[in-house]
Order: C-alpha cells, then sequence, then structure tokens
C-alpha cells in the first residue's frame, strides 16, 4: 500500500497541543507550529481499525497487558534492532518522561546527583531537579555538523553521579550514537557505579543507513547497569496513547522496579495501550519505511534549500528522528533577538534551542514530519524574516 504523507489534515480546535497550544505559549494565533514533537500525518490506519474495533465491542473496561503484546515487542526489538528480550524483562509504563521520573524516585533519593547532556530533551533535567535531585551538566560539544561527548569531561563529571540519563537518539541533536562511544559509556558509569536510564524513544526513527544500537545490547556492563525505555509513539505518531515500556534485564534492577511500579499502581495501562503498540509493531514496518523515506527527503529538502537560500543558517543534519536542530549562531543575533526573528518576523513557532539547556544558544528546533509544502511555506517565512 502506497500512503499519502501530503495529505493536509485539519488538526486546529482538535484540543492538540501543536496548535491550539500556540495562542497559550505565544499569546497570539497567527504563527505556523512546527514546534511539539509530534507528526501532521496522519496515524496509520492499522492503529486506527483496532481502536475502532474495541470501541465497538461496547465496553471500555479494565485490560490485560495481552500476550500480543509482549509478542508483538519481542519480535520487534528483535528484527528492527537485534535486541534479543524475554518477556518477563518488559514492563509496561505511562509514558518515558513519568518512567525516568519513576526510575529517579525508585533508584535515588533527594540530593542524589543525576547527569544530563545538554543540548537535551528539557524534560531530562528538569524531573530532576523537580524531584529535588542535583542535576550535573555534561556538556556536548557540535562538531562537523553534529553532537558529540566529550569523554574527559564526560569520566569527571561522572564521578559522584547515582544516575545518568542518556538520549538515545539523541534529541534535539537527532545523533545515532556509534556502538563503541556507548560501550564507553557503559564502562565509565560501570566503574563509577552510576546506573544508565536510556531513553528510545527515537529508535525506530533512525534514518536509512544508520544503526541504532540500543544502550542494554552494547555490552555485558551496559545490560547489567541499565533500564531502556522505548515506545511506538513517536514512530507511529500517537503520542496521545501512553504505551511505552521498560526493557530491565539484570533481575535485581528489574524487580526493584516492579515492586516500585506495583506499589503506586503505575504498571498497569489503558485498554487502547496494549493494543495500539500491538497494532504498530505487528503490521507497521512498511508504513514506517515509507515515512522515514519521507521525512529524509523533507530533511534533504530543508538542507538544501538553507544552503541556497539563507546560508547564515545551518543544520545538525538528524541521523534519527524528524526534528532539526538550526544553528543559527552566525546570524550574530541575541537568543532573544534569535527567537523575536523566528516568531514576530517570520511567524514560526519553533522550540527555543535554549530549553535543551544553555548550550542550544543560537539554535531553534524544528519539527519536519508533516506535509512538505507545509515545510516549504515554513521555510519560505524564514526566507523572507533573514532578508
Amino acid at each position: 500500500m502506497k500512503y499519502n504523507f501530503d495529505e493536509i489534515i485539519t488538526r486546529k480546535g482538535t484540543d492538540c497541543v501543536k496548535y491550539d497550544g500556540v495562542q497559550e505559549l505565544w499569546g497570539r494565533d497567527d504563527l505556523l507550529p512546527m514546534w511539539v514533537a509530534d507528526m501532521d500525518f496522519r496515524t496509520p490506519d492499522f492503529i486506527i481499525n483496532t481502536i475502532r474495533q474495541q470501541l465497538e465491542q461496547g465496553i471500555l473496561g479494565y485490560t490485560l497487558p495481552c500476550q500480543r503484546w509482549y509478542d508483538s515487542i519481542i519480535e520487534w526489538v528483535d528484527k528492527r534492532h537485534g535486541l534479543k528480550v524475554q518477556q518477563e524483562e518488559i514492563g509496561f509504563v505511562p509514558g518515558i518522561v513519568r518512567g525516568i521520573a519513576f526510575a529517579l524516585n525508585c533508584f535515588t533519593k533527594p540530593g542524589d546527583k543525576v547527569m544530563v547532556q545538554p543540548p537535551v530533551y528539557h524534560p531530562f533535567f528538569l524531573v530532576a531537579e523537580h524531584n529535588q535531585r542535583e542535576v550535573v551538566y555534561n556538556e556536548l560539544y557540535v562538531y562537523d555538523g553534529q553532537v558529540h561527548i566529550d569523554f574527559d569531561r564526560f569520566e569527571e563529571a561522572i564521578k559522584g553521579c547515582k544516575l545518568f540519563i542518556l538520549c538515545n537518539p539523541h534529541n534535539p541533536g537527532g545523533r545515532v550514537w556509534k556502538l563503541e562511544e556507548l560501550q564507553r559509556v557503559a564502562d565509565v558509569c560501570k566503574r563509577n557505579g552510576t546506573l544508565v536510564v536510556s531513553d528510545e524513544i527515537h529508535a525506530d526513527l533512525t534514518m536509512p543507513g544508520y544503526k541504532h544500537h540500543s544502550f542494554s545490547s552494547v555490552s555485558e556492563a551496559a545490560q547489567e547497569n541499565s533500564i531502556t525505555f522505548m515506545a511506538p509513539s513517536k514512530a507511529f505518531n500517537m503520542p496521545g496513547i501512553s504505551s511505552s515500556y521498560s526493557l530491565i534485564f539484570n533481575a535485581e534492577l528489574r524487580n526493584k522496579f516492579n515492586d516500585y511500579m506495583e506499589a503506586s499502581e503505575l504498571s498497569m495501562g489503558n485498554m487502547f495501550a496494549y493494543s495500539a503498540c500491538a497494532a504498530a509493531y505487528t503490521y507497521g514496518e512498511d508504513w514506517l519505511d515509507q515515512m522515514l523515506a519521507y521525512v529524509q527527503d523533507n530533511i534533504n529538502f530543508t538542507e538544501t534549500y538553507l544552503k541556497d537560500n539563507i546560508p547564515s543558517i545551518s543544520m545538525l543534519k538528524p541521523q534519527a528522528s524528524y526534528l532539526v536542530f538550526l544553528d543559527c549562531r552566525q546570524l550574530g543575533l541575541t537568543q532573544e533577538e534569535l527567537v523575536n526573528l523566528f516568531v514576530d518576523k517570520a511567524h514560526l513557532a519553533l522550540n527555543d534551542g535554549t530549553m535543551f539547556g544553555k548550550p542550544g544558544e543560537g539554535f531553534m528546533r524544528l519539527n519536519v514530519g508533516c506535509p512538505r509544502s507545509v515545510l516549504q511555506q515554513a521555510l519560505q517565512q524564514l526566507k523572507q524574516a533573514v532578508g
């Protein structure tokens, strides 16, 4: 089946964050939203049909984590990522950010040090701060159009940290970490007694030509000292259904986390969480491959357009995901002036780079998970604003 990613779907007025949240955040509704990390593509029919069948049954009752949920995860992560998982190593989590918060409260206590690597998905440090943990910032650096880890600084910063939140693949940089990089992270963290929590929500958005390495698979040290969180939500455009899961291979860690989840009645999903995930992983490979090809073309279109029309703005070309970190430092603007350029002149709603931490200064995050016509309009508006 050939899927249509050029279709324009009206989302405004549906209470969606991406469109209806613009007024609340920017105080105006004349901005083209290119910010929130969901896509403007129709959620696949095999997921919608699965939910529709449940609705037609007529009762919205309590639902068990069905066998096909477990089986679909086991088969999917093996086929797509070469990750071998047993059923008992899988646990339901009602959202990955929530999962990170649960891990923080399960394995650390207030005042403990937790390390993150800015620029990075902002809930990493916000959740840690809000739970009274001391956040240690190990900054990434940009080289040759990609973010990189300074391992000398990493080894120094990790000392005394109880937990490290890894973004794998990286958001907002779109970096797919190399095997040897993750192995080194695993060795350093194991040596320092630092538990690794790996957020792999963008794993299924890895672009052709790159290989995602699930952290727990890179070495024995990684497998015995980590918790991995995954979800179909980003890849299949269903973030409104909390359908995440944990993969924990160390039995001691797994039992402790499971006990924590069950003690607060957090380990049971809603009736759509299991079936939607199973449908995505059972029937979604062809849709996903077509979507990734379309997004890759959008990424390439953005790169070419910037070079040809706005050379003062470049981009960190994502190796995974539909999120593009725009490098606007050559414009020579303060961050406030940069944000005003995008909002007041270009009439675009993007993520301010500094929301991902201080190293995001001079950057803006652009969501290209949209029809090509929308992306082209946004880039044309930006070109006119830059002049």
